[in-house]
């Protein structure tokens, strides 16, 4: 009452600020009971009971400051009464008090107030606290903690805990219970503990507790004695406090900005820590960013030891370890999984919590310094560890309907099916009385029914089975990590130098590094299974199992400079503002030495996963921040140079790597399969090395399923990358980043780049692959390969190089990031090495293994290097680069190279086993080859290289001990081969896109051409070096053809002796400057080759001792009105030799094959007469015998072998081949001119229309010197028929249907209908190859199915009937195939003739089935020896022989031999033109044969006036010679009967044969087969037997083989003078001049023995009148007036006089003779 101050009520459930203690109740209850005397043994006891109600306390600088007066007036009487006390109890007395204490204090609100930052209050809605000498226990009800920030009124309500609005803290129960005897406290939190905040928050609580704590100071400070020191503590250590937490759920929200804040959600979290020990367990734990719930742990066991044991056993494999024990972290989680939503941005709210991380701990650790104590060690255990990036849910829903929309219209088809049976039924039922109407309700009824259906499955579509969500998935299982620190690495400079022995190869700073972060740990661990998954695809990306890791990891963190740290600004509000956080922008480096071992490694990867990988990477990029530094990004290849360092050692039981081909993700059966074992992997800087046994297999779904086209032993692949870079491209250290603030200015149109020097240009990689091991077992590396193999890598090869296109990009994707490069696109160059001890090839040209290759050799080398160019597309639209790659150089180096053809002898339905079943023909060996290959040069390289050195050729090929074996049956291998080649590549190319794309002809040179010619009428010839050279390809033939046009004229003469040769179209064709490429040089060194034809015992060897073969590439040009490119091979051969077997030669042996001697190849060779088998040899001379060997490391004197004769001494030999294609290189085919339209009509005769582009093969010899017995005839006659001139027989039927298409293409002109045809025709092949393809994939489910049941009978029928099914599909398929190759290619000459405005002509001529052939001998003289090979029956010289034949159907052949070619026995009459005039020419006109019998359309000889010296005995044994086993003066049989005989045995007889007819007979098909055959005339003893029984249809067809249907002969008249010597008791004649009629026949089909008959005939008839007459001095006319044609000097008078005298004398003495002995035999006659 005596207070002047007037006070309202309090308001009830309000603080008004300023009041700092209100209580609206208190009670308080106690006793205190004290024992009576001292020396009792109980203890006073006291006892405590109070009650509170609305407590209310506020902390204020107001507050304090007048409580600290209020203290301070108190405090000196307080200290004064209190002194007498002083004293402290005794410890007796202290201890023996007993006390209870029982508090409970109801709304209770604590309030801090400050001027700046507003207030704080606590809330408690219930304190009870019961506490005695023994244990203590506090417990809370509802309690909060709250801020608030404005005070705006000058009272606060005052509320429950859960009514409080926008909690900090927020808990429903917490409970405090500390036992003093065991010194332990035990927390309880129950459920509903909720932590809010945020840097703002922070900064508040930050203020009050500032504040609260100088309240305290100041209140410490009054209270205290000012002259009191403070005395060191002193007494008994402190004991640890056992603490005990169990909380029943917790969830703690972190705001890191505004927007983006952290969550953790715990549940039955219980904490102990028992003095040193610490240990945590939480059931379920999860960790939210952003709405979004991230990591989730499941089971969390925490533990902190002062050691474990099981930590000792982890320390002991390292004995470079110096601390024995250390302290542990053990880390154990049930489960761990990680979940990161589809494009959500985790990086960035990442980085800021990292940002407000820092922030704290610059606000509350300044200047504290680092513990020089050692880390503790870690181990972590995790049983299942998941890491999963979600997927786009559009996307998955779009599959999932895609895949339901395929399965129902496969039911809904279903359906149908079943509807039209019973409307069948129906309507067989009903018949006519089914109304249609019905019928159509029923099926508009079932449509209805499908949509339901469909949207039924689709709403029930997740109902069953829950909707995919992953994009990709990673997955460990029983993972353990063990990371040991110890004392030789920690510290700032132990760790650096642990640094620089890690990573050695980078230069060190000499400045030395400042780092801001570093640590060192040696790590253990292990993983079970290791998987990685994209989407749901069948196959893992990643599965790695058994996977053991040890080694050293070291992480460092450079100390940026000034200008390489960034400011991130924390926005506080008001009062404080911005904070400022410096961050650092060096990135964490790794620095590692691992060593690692795993049982099974797979690797999973195509291009059909890219899109998906595209996602990912998206998805990657949205984990960790981009620098702020403003340089491009870095590819991964130069972040990985950057960010990590060191080796990594892998040793790996299995590895597998399956790169998929196709483009289905879902394919499982589709994949190239490279298996390693026992793989030893190296990863350091730079070099990947990869060591272990190697097998490349092709998985497909067919029956060629698990080929192993390649399998490598003990192999070592190293591959060495070279980084180009502007600096040292191990240089990471001088990479210096820079804040956006701090960039430096550059040129106009330049960019900053802090990583100039160190990113990459390009990537120089080098790859050798060595299968030498010095000092053990070599290894045999195999190559097993298919046709169908190579054509699976084709298309395997085009989807990996395809173009991928671009996923979620662009603006509607908000994904407008620079597209990234490709690592294929950073090579620069590539380098391939290759090193072996030996080599096996197979290929086979099916699975059923009929036709294959084998090819082995010993020690190799092959080096070849490539460079890729990257071409930027012309077009304002930004396109990729086109990647070009060329090869600059290739070396190979092969010894000992064999080459076999192999051959099945079992039908495609037996077993196939490589190596069963096979028949081995050897092919070609040779000891050593050298390859190597050129960059094309450029035009001035090229020019230089003209003028000087050699010419330069892109492919250069040097054999060494060549042997070569080409027979029958090599020839039907390689052919068969070779066809089934073309005719893969024939159909892959007009399946593609480009088969119907014609050539670009450039149209603006038609109106230059008037101009071209004006120039080339003007100027002087010059050296032609365009697309097309006119007088280069015609010159030599206009000269054939002047040699042609006087076919009509009696005496053919020809050009001087040294031109001869140049007479040759192959010659002339050869030697154009229109070259563009000189593409090919091959060098043969010591090179042989044995040939062995199909009738005949024995070979002939044929060997040079020096051969080259150039290949050259000419420009593109007009031929006629086709387009075609020139290809040219010119063969030189120096030393070549000619072998051949004797009569008695065995039949070839299948141990060995026989060989020349090296000795005997090479030239110059000086001859060693100290040498017994040197003196037993006949030197070089022609028909001398050489000994064979059968192997090239023996020489003949270690083997018993037989010799062979040199039918052929020493000489030279020159060949041309050129040929011309419709395949035009598209490098050139802009460059091609049209062709120019003719001036005026010219008469084109049968050569110059064939002239233009006609394969044409050229042969010259210049000197030989020939001897051969019968058997060796026979044997060369055998061999030119059925090896050199085979042609294929096919070829006339594939021209004829060529020149039908062309037929019809004139007929309908329209292109678009043209076009429309080859579509549809091309459609129908791909139909075919898709049904051979599905069949194959039917037949491999049934192999897999018959490995399991092998016996199963309706499999094995299936399969049959599936076999019968894919023969039929390829047949088809092979015909089709052809029918569209001559479609196109008929096409693509029209489109070109349209194109230029030319008319297609209809020219008999273009169907062309053979090719010119030209043989020239400047001079030949040929032995005719017995059949001992030494005694000689003649000797015929030849001189200047040209042999011409030129193709088409009516394709004429020509033979000219000149004069001086017949000496002794047969010579010209006038020798004075024997250097410019023919002797013989023979001219022949060949049709297409008609039923297998050979058309001679017109056959004409000319021979000029001979002097013909015989004797009988010469003439008996040239007729032996050239027909061995047939009688000449025989009366000729009937046709048919002759015919008989012939055709009985199977075997004809006798078939005459003249050299002069053996050349013409060359035909086109079979009839070059027929032209040379000489059957007949092979003696039976040097005949090989049938090896096959002969039945009617092989004798019909070789009766007709031997039929030639002469439609017209002409043989004119010939002047002779014949001298005869006969056989004792016969006449001998003197030049009797005689005339041989001129013979002409009309249709006949003869042999050539019948014709060879009838002209005898014929001419014995006319001849033998002519003898009778000379005898009686009865000149004929004819006779006469031949003569006196062939007179043609000044001085013909006066030798005619003189033969007339001569011819008297002789006539008297000749026909005395006749008369007295008219029966004696002649040579027209035969013996009666």
């Amino acid at each position: 009452n005596d207070s002047h101050i007037q006070r309202a009520p309090h308001p009830p459930n309000m603080h008004v600020w300023g009041e700092a203690l209100i209580l609206d109740s208190f009670n308080l209850q106690g006793s205190y009971n004290q024992p009576l005397g001292m020396s009792s043994a109980q203890a006073d006891t006291l006892f405590l009971d109070c009650t509170i109600q609305g407590l209310q306390v506020e902390s204020s600088d107001t507050c304090t400051k007048c409580l600290s007066r209020v203290l301070s007036l108190l405090h000196p009487g307080a200290s004064q009464a209190e002194l007498p006390v002083e004293p402290a109890p005794s410890p007796g007395e202290s201890a023996g008090l007993l006390w209870k204490v029982d508090l409970k204090v109801e709304d209770v609100n604590l309030f801090t107030l400050s001027s700046l930052v507003g207030a704080s209050e606590v809330r408690l809605d219930t304190l009870t606290a019961l506490g005695s000498a023994e244990s203590c226990t506090v417990s809370v009800q509802g309690m909060a903690l709250a801020l608030v920030k404005n005070i705006s009124e000058k009272m606060q309500p005052c509320c429950k805990a859960p009514a409080i609005r926008c909690p900090i803290l927020k808990l429903s129960m917490l409970s405090f219970t500390y036992h003093s005897s065991i010194h332990s406290l035990e927390v309880q939190c129950g459920e509903g503990l909720t932590l809010l905040w945020s840097p703002p928050d922070h900064m508040y609580l930050y203020e009050h507790v500032l504040a609260t704590l100088q309240c305290r100071e100041m209140l410490q400070c009054t209270l205290e004695s000012p002259s009191e020191p403070p005395s060191p503590a002193q007494g008994p250590p402190k004991r640890v406090l056992n603490l005990t937490l169990e909380m029943s759920s917790a969830k703690a929200t972190a705001f890191v900005s505004e927007a983006s804040y952290l969550s953790l959600v715990a549940e039955r979290v219980s904490v102990s820590r028992h003095g040193s020990a610490l240990h945590a367990y939480c059931p379920e734990l999860a960790a939210g960013f952003d709405r979004h719930s991230i990591f989730s742990f499941k089971e969390v066991e925490v533990q902190l030891l002062p050691e474990l044991e099981e930590m000792i056993l982890h320390r002991s494999p390292f004995p470079t370890l110096r601390t024995l024990r250390n302290r542990v972290w053990a880390f154990s989680f049930a489960s761990i999984v990680i979940e990161l939503p589809y494009q959500y941005d985790f990086s960035r709210t990442l980085d800021e919590a990292v940002g407000v991380q820092k922030w704290l701990k610059s606000l509350h650790r300044r200047d504290r310094p680092p513990s020089p104590a050692l880390p503790p060690d870690l181990l972590l255990k995790v049983q299942h560890f998941s890491w999963v990036f979600l997927d786009d849910v559009f996307e998955v829903k779009l599959r999932d309907n895609y895949e339901l929309m395929k399965d129902e219209s496969k039911e809904s088809a279903k359906r149908l099916q079943l509807l039209d049976a019973k409307v069948a039924a129906l309507r067989k039922q009903h018949g006519e009385l089914l109304p249609a109407r019905k019928i159509e309700e029923l099926y508009a009824s079932l449509e209805r029914k499908n949509i339901e259906i469909y949207i039924q499955r689709s709403r029930r579509l997740y109902a069953n089975m829950p909707m995919r969500k992953a994009l990709l998935t990673w997955t460990l299982s029983s993972l353990e990590l063990v990371a040991l620190a110890d004392e030789s690495f920690h510290g700032v400079e132990r760790v650096l130098e642990q640094m620089r022995d890690l990573d050695s190869v980078s230069p060190f700073p000499p400045e030395g590094l400042e780092l801001v972060t570093q640590w060192c740990r040696m790590l253990k661990g292990s993983v079970k299974t290791f998987f990685v998954r994209i989407r749901d695809y069948p196959r893992y990306l990643f599965e790695i199992r058994a996977w053991q890791l040890s080694g050293r990891l070291i992480g460092t963190e450079q100390s940026g400079q000034a200008c390489s740290r960034r400011r991130q600004l924390l926005k506080l509000g008001a009062p404080w503002g911005d904070a400022a956080v410096q961050r650092n922008m060096p990135p964490l480096k790794f620095y590692h030495d691992f060593r690692s071992e795993i049982l099974q490694y797979t690797i999973v990867w195509g291009p059909c996963w890219d899109p998906a990988w595209t996602l990912i990477g998206q998805s990657v990029d949205l984990l960790t921040k981009a620098s702020a530094d403003p340089s491009p990004s870095l590819p991964w290849w130069d972040k990985s140079r950057l960010l990590f360092h060191g080796d990594w050692h892998l040793d790996i039981e299995q590895a597998n790597l399956h790169q998929l081909a196709t483009e289905d993700p879902y394919n499982t059966t589709e994949n190239m399969h490279w298996e390693w074992s026992h793989l030893a992997f190296l990863w350091r800087p730079g070099q990947f090395v990869f060591k272990g046994d190697l097998d490349i297999n092709v998985r497909t779904a067919s029956k060629y399923d698990d080929c192993c086209f390649l399998h490598l032993p003990e192999l070592c692949m190293t591959l060495d990358l070279q980084w180009l870079c502007h600096g040292n491209p191990h240089d990471h250290h001088s990479v210096v980043l820079r804040s956006p603030e701090f960039v430096p200015e550059v040129p106009v149109g330049q960019h900053h780049d802090s990583y100039r020097a160190f990113r990459s240009e390009n990537l120089n990689l080098s790859i050798r692959m060595d299968l030498t091991r010095p000092g053990g077992e070599l290894s045999q590396p195999r190559i097993l390969l298919y046709s169908s193999t190579l054509r699976w890598m084709q298309n395997f090869w085009a989807t990996w190089t395809s173009v991928t296109r671009p996923v979620c990009r662009g603006k509607l994707f908000s994904n407008m990031k620079p597209s990234r490069k490709k690592l294929g696109q950073h090579y620069k160059q590539l380098s391939y090495t290759a090193l072996f001890p030996q080599l096996q090839v197979h290929y086979w040209a099916s699975f059923a293994q009929q036709r294959g290759i084998q090819l082995e050799c010993g020690q190799g080398h092959i080096f070849t290097r490539g460079t890729q160019r990257l071409i930027p597309q012309a077009g304002t639209v930004m396109r990729r680069l086109i990647s070009e790659w060329s090869i600059t150089q290739m070396v190979s180096d092969l010894s000992f190279v064999t080459v076999h053809l192999m051959a099945s002898t079992c039908d495609e339905s037996a077993d196939h086993q490589l190596g069963s079943l096979v028949k081995k023909t050897h092919l070609l060996s040779l000891s050593s080859l050298t390859y190597q290959r050129h960059s094309n040069r450029t035009a001035e390289e090229e020019l230089t290289m003209r003028d000087g050195a050699d010419a330069f050729h892109t492919h250069q090929l040097q054999l060494v001990d060549l042997r070569a074996s080409w027979t029958t049956t090599n020839r039907d291998i390689a052919f068969g081969l070779y066809d089934g080649y073309k005719k893969a590549a024939v159909l892959k190319r007009n399946l593609s896109t480009e088969a119907l794309k014609g050539l670009k002809i450039d149209t603006q040179l038609q109106a230059k051409k008037l101009k071209r010619r004006l120039l080339s009428a003007t100027l002087p010839p010059q050296r032609v070096t365009g697309t097309t050279s006119e007088r280069g390809s015609s010159g030599g033939a206009y000269m054939l053809q002047k040699l042609i046009e006087e076919t009509d004229k009696f005496v053919v003469f020809t050009e001087e002796e040294s031109g001869a040769s140049e007479q040759l179209c192959g010659i002339a064709a050869c030697q154009t400057d229109d070259i563009f490429t000189r593409n090919c040089l091959v060098e043969l060194v010591n090179c042989q080759m044995v040939l062995r034809g199909a009738e005949t015992e024995g070979c002939v060897i044929v060997s040079a001792a020096k051969a080259q073969l150039l290949q050259c590439l000419h420009h593109p040009a007009w031929y006629g009105d086709t387009l075609k490119q020139k290809t040219s091979w010119t063969c030189l051969l120096d030393g070549m030799q000619y072998f051949a077997t004797t009569e008695s030669s065995p039949a070839e042996r299948e141990d060995g094959q026989l060989w020349l001697e090296v000795k005997n190849i090479e030239e110059h060779r000086q001859r060693s007469l100290d040498s017994v088998q040197e003196l037993m040899e006949s030197g070089q001379a022609v028909g001398g015998m050489v000994s064979t060997t059968t192997d090239w490391n023996h020489p003949s004197e270690a083997q018993q072998t037989q010799q062979v004769q040199r039918i052929i001494s020493r000489c030279s030999c020159r060949m041309y081949y050129i040929s011309y294609s419709h395949d035009i290189d598209p490098e050139l085919a802009t460059q091609i001119k049209p062709p120019d339209a003719p001036a005026e009509q010219e008469k084109e005769d049968l050569l110059k229309k064939q002239e233009g582009a006609v394969d044409t093969f050229t042969l010259i010899h210049h000197d030989l010197e020939i001897s051969t017995n019968p058997a060796q005839y026979a044997m060369i006659l055998d061999i030119v028929n059925n090896l050199l001139l085979h042609v294929e027989p096919k070829r006339k039927e594939h021209s004829e249907k060529k020149q039908r298409v062309r037929f019809q293409l004139e007929i309908s002109s329209n292109p678009e209908e043209q076009r429309s045809s080859i579509l549809h025709l091309q459609e129908a092949v791909r139909q075919h190859v898709a049904q051979i393809r599905q069949l194959e994939k039917q037949m491999y489910s049934i192999m897999k199915s018959l490995q399991d049941d092998s016996k199963n009978e309706n499999l094995l029928e299936l399969n049959q009937k599936l076999q019968l099914q894919l023969s039929q599909e390829k047949a088809n398929l092979q015909l089709e195939s052809e029918e569209l190759n001559i479609l196109i290619r008929c096409f693509k000459d029209f489109q070109l003739q349209r194109a230029n405005k030319m008319e297609l002509r209809k020219q008999l001529e273009d169907v062309r089935v053979a090719r010119r052939t030209e043989f020239y001998f400047a001079q030949a003289r040929w032995r005719l020896t017995e059949e001992d090979g030494q005694l000689g029956i003649a000797e015929l010289e030849l001189q200047r022989f040209l042999y011409s034949k030129v193709p088409g159907p009516l394709g004429p052949h020509h033979l000219c031999i000149p004069i001086s070619a017949l000496q002794v026995v047969l010579r010209p009459q006038s020798s004075c033109q024997s250097g410019r005039q023919l002797a013989l020419r023979i001219f022949s006109k060949v049709r297409p044969p008609v039923g297998g019998i050979s058309i001679k359309e017109h056959f004409e000889v000319n021979v000029v006036p001979l002097t013909i010296q015989l004797t009988h005995q010469f003439f008996h044994r040239m007729m032996g010679f050239f027909f061995p086993g047939r009688n000449v003066e025989e009366e000729e049989v009937g046709d048919e009967e002759d015919k008989s005989k012939l055709v009985t045995t199977g075997m004809p007889v006798v078939k005459p044969r003249q050299l002069i007819v053996a050349e013409d007979s060359l035909g086109p098909g079979k009839g070059v087969a027929q032209g040379l055959n000489r059957t007949s005339g092979v003696r039976r003893s040097f005949r090989k037997a049938p090896e096959h029984p002969v039945d009617d249809i092989d004798k019909m067809k070789e009766r007709a083989a031997m039929n030639n249907s002469f439609i017209y002969i002409k043989i004119p008249q010939v002047p002779l003078c014949v001298s005869y010597k006969g056989e004792k008791n016969s006449v001998d004649w003197g030049d009797l001049n005689l005339v041989l009629p001129c013979l002409e026949y009309h249709n006949n089909t003869w042999t050539w023995l019948d014709f060879a008959m009838a002209v005898k005939r014929d001419s014995r008839k006319a001849l033998v009148a002519q003898v009778i007459k000379e005898k009686l001095r009865l000149k004929p006319a004819a006779g006469t007036e031949a003569r006196g044609k062939l007179e043609n000097k000044s001085d013909g008078t006066i030798q005619q006089q003189q033969q007339e005298e001569d011819e008297k004398a002789r006539l008297l003495i000749g026909l005395s003779v006749g008369e007295k002995n008219p029966s004696k035999k002649s040579i027209f006659g035969r013996r009666k």
